[in-house]
This record gives structure tokens, C-alpha cells and sequence, in this order.
């Protein structure tokens, strides 16, 4: 069994993180090591959040940053104290299902593989056009990552790494693209489910897509890496798989496509006239009050 040390990246989570922890805390099946807990440039409690459940889970650690200087810094200051053979970053936000990490840390029995990726699920409700906005983009995500793996919200890879340069985002694109050009293979794991919240506002939604989609671009123009929600091809398959499955949705369908649609020209026009990669994301407010009941 490989040993597991966590990593997570914090900017004013005093919502969320105690259920992060909790939920990573539960998991069976893990030789889990540690848990680095970065808060950067936090304003709120959650570092009294988490040095209080560290003193009755020493594996716990607080990590302190005084300024927020992007999530690539706080990865690499996680790294520079992991003292273990795999890595997993958990977002704040995210909560993790009983059994993800074991599901999720399985596939490293193979010495071929680097990395991987887990399946995010969203906790909005779909009945209104932006729930099922968010509800299409992840499912799209998990159609398409079995057809060709799209790490991203829970991801584990193989340690030591080089670190991430923190004049971009990407983070997850960025470990991959390094470990890829190692030799090593990324895979998906769909049965490593990680419970997340969407944007519930038309305006959160774009702000989180295009800012995600500049960061992918920024990717394809500086190191010629294609990310598979990219392809045409694999795109139109988990759009066909996607549609046949939603008939009565077409309206929604519609307005879920037309928003990514805008957001991916914009994050192109912002690439081609070079206006920068943003390091340090502002919060998306409607994604924090997470209600997992």
C-alpha cells in the first residue's frame, strides 16, 4: 500500500473546511501519512479551524502563507513538506465520498501511472438553467474522462515533482503535462466520487468557466499541451452520450452550451492578445455555502 500525504489549498474557507477534513479523516482503506493544510492570506478562522482539530488529529498541519500568492505557491510549499510516495490535493470545498481515496490510490499499484484523477459531482440542484449548467459540465467531464482521462478537482500523483511555476494557473494540467513527459500515464478513476458546488448565478458561472479556460489556453500557448476538453472529437462523443440521455433538457442544453460558448471565446481573445494568466483567482461566492443535506 503506497503512503498518501494530502494537501490542501485554503483562502477564507471557515464554511467548508471542517467537513473537507472530516470527510478525508473517515477514509478506510489509506495509508495516509499526513495532511498539509495551506491557508494563504486567511481573514477569517479557518486556521483556529483547523489547528483545533489538529490537536486530536497530529496528522493534521497548519501551514501558514501571510498573503495569497496563487494556489500554484501553496501546492509547492505542500510539497516541499510531503514526506510520502503519492500526492492528493483536495480543494477546501470539496467533500470526499467514504471510499474515494482508496479508489482513487488503487490504480498506483501500476509503476506506470503518474497520475490520477477523480469524479467530481455537484451538489446544485438541476432544476434551474445554471444547475443544470453546472450539472452538464461535470457530466460532459465524466463522459469524456472515460474516453480519455480530464483530471481535475480531486487529482493524486507521484512525488517527488518539480515545482509549479507560480506565474500561471492550471495546477492539475501543469502536474500532468510534467509527469506525461516522464513516461508516465494519467487514468481516471470514476469510482472516487468528490462531492462539489457549482456556480448558482449566470455571472459565477462564466467568471469561474473563463477563467478556467484562459488557464488552458495559457497551456496550449506556452507549452503546446492539448487538455482533452479541447478535442473536437471527444467532445462531440460525451455531447452525443450526454444528449441522448437529457431529451426532455433541450432548452437548458442550450443555454448551458451558449454560456460555455462565450466563456471559451473570451478566454481565446484574452490568450491571443496575451493579457495574462491569472496566478491568484478571486473567490466565486456562490460556490462557498456548500449544503451537502
Amino acid at each position: 500500500m503506497v503512503s498518501v500525504t494530502i494537501g490542501i489549498c485554503a483562502y477564507n474557507e471557515e464554511q467548508n473546511i471542517r467537513r473537507c477534513l472530516d470527510s478525508i479523516l473517515s477514509q478506510d482503506g489509506v495509508d495516509l501519512s499526513e495532511i498539509l493544510v495551506v491557508c494563504s492570506g486567511c481573514t477569517d478562522s479557518t486556521e483556529d479551524i483547523v489547528s483545533e482539530i489538529s490537536q486530536s488529529h497530529p496528522e493534521v498541519r497548519l501551514l501558514s502563507q501571510a498573503h495569497r500568492e496563487g494556489k500554484n505557491s501553496a501546492i509547492n510549499l505542500c510539497l516541499s513538506q510531503a514526506n510520502s510516495e503519492v500526492f492528493v490535493l483536495v480543494n477546501a470545498d470539496n467533500t470526499l465520498e467514504r471510499d474515494a481515496l482508496q479508489n482513487l490510490v488503487r490504480p498506483f499499484q501500476d509503476s506506470q501511472i503518474g497520475m490520477v484523477g477523480g469524479h467530481p459531482v455537484p451538489v446544485n440542484s438541476a432544476d434551474d438553467y445554471v444547475g443544470f449548467a453546472v450539472h452538464m459540465l461535470w457530466d460532459m467531464h465524466h463522459r469524456l474522462s472515460l474516453l480519455y482521462p480530464k483530471v481535475g478537482e480531486l487529482v493524486a500523483f507521484r512525488i517527488p515533482l518539480p515545482p509549479l511555476p507560480t506565474s500561471m494557473q492550471s495546477d492539475e494540467d501543469i502536474i500532468r503535462m510534467s509527469l506525461e513527459r516522464r513516461g508516465l500515464k494519467t487514468v481516471y478513476a470514476s469510482d472516487a466520487i468528490v462531492y462539489n458546488k457549482g456556480p448558482t448565478t449566470v455571472a459565477d458561472f462564466v467568471k469561474q468557466r473563463t477563467r478556467v479556460n484562459i488557464g488552458e489556453r495559457y497551456m496550449k500557448r506556452k507549452y503546446d499541451f492539448d487538455i482533452p476538453t479541447w478535442n473536437k472529437a471527444l467532445l462531440f462523443s460525451a455531447y452525443c452520450s450526454f444528449v441522448k440521455d437529457h431529451r426532455g433538457s433541450a432548452s437548458k442544453m442550450l443555454v448551458a452550451m451558449a454560456l460555455e460558448a462565450y466563456s471559451r471565446i473570451y478566454a481565446m481573445l484574452h490568450v491571443l492578445l496575451d493579457r495574462g494568466d491569472q496566478k491568484v483567482w478571486s473567490q466565486v461566492a456562490s460556490t462557498k455555502d456548500v449544503d451537502m443535506n
